[in-house]
């Protein structure tokens, strides 16, 4: 039996780890652990997914007033994710959002490069209370959009959408 060159099939294996790796990293899935639950979600809950960018949808409220308004937004958890948001995206329906939620309070920065639709940027404080709305970001600007304070999590809205639904600074959001 005539065996390959030792170095040829060392390289091979290599390049062949390396392509499993860049696969795993792009391909869509749950993002996170397995036994781990979403806060607000039911652990027996079925996961549901969007479509194009495979995050994990779940429901998102807005309590203005009286009013309750309830969205469905992608949770984007991981680094990966919340880096990329809503870039190169086309469309958002008006009960949808993407939700960043912060491993611990910061004072969040957001642009919005390489995003083609307008959006509400509406970020979060500690207690779940809307700090600060930046409305209708502008498409692909790179101007730095700040809370007004620390924020455990930021949720994106098409643009537009908290005003025409009475949303505003000081606001309940659960998820």
């Amino acid at each position: 039996m005539k065996r390959g060159n030792p170095r040829t099939s060392r390289w091979l294996g290599v390049a062949g780890l390396a392509m499993l790796a860049m696969v795993a990293a792009c391909s869509p899935g749950v993002s996170e652990a397995p036994g781990t639950t979403v806060p607000g979600r039911d652990a027996g809950a079925a996961l549901s997914v969007h479509p194009e960018s495979g995050l994990e949808i779940i429901p998102v409220t807005v309590t203005s007033g009286k009013r309750t308004h309830r969205f469905q937004a992608e949770i984007a958890l991981s680094q990966f994710e919340q880096a990329k948001g809503m870039m190169f995206r086309t469309a958002m329906r008006p009960d949808e959002g993407m939700l960043f939620p912060f491993d611990k309070p910061r004072q969040a920065s957001f642009w919005m490069r390489n995003t083609v639709i307008p959006l509400d940027i509406i970020f979060i404080g500690e207690n779940d209370r809307i700090l600060n709305i930046a409305a209708n970001a502008v498409p692909y600007s790179e101007v730095q959009l700040l809370s007004e304070g620390e924020a455990a999590a930021v949720l994106e809205l098409v643009g537009g959408r908290a005003a025409q639904l009475g949303i505003k600074a000081g606001d309940q959001v659960q998820w």
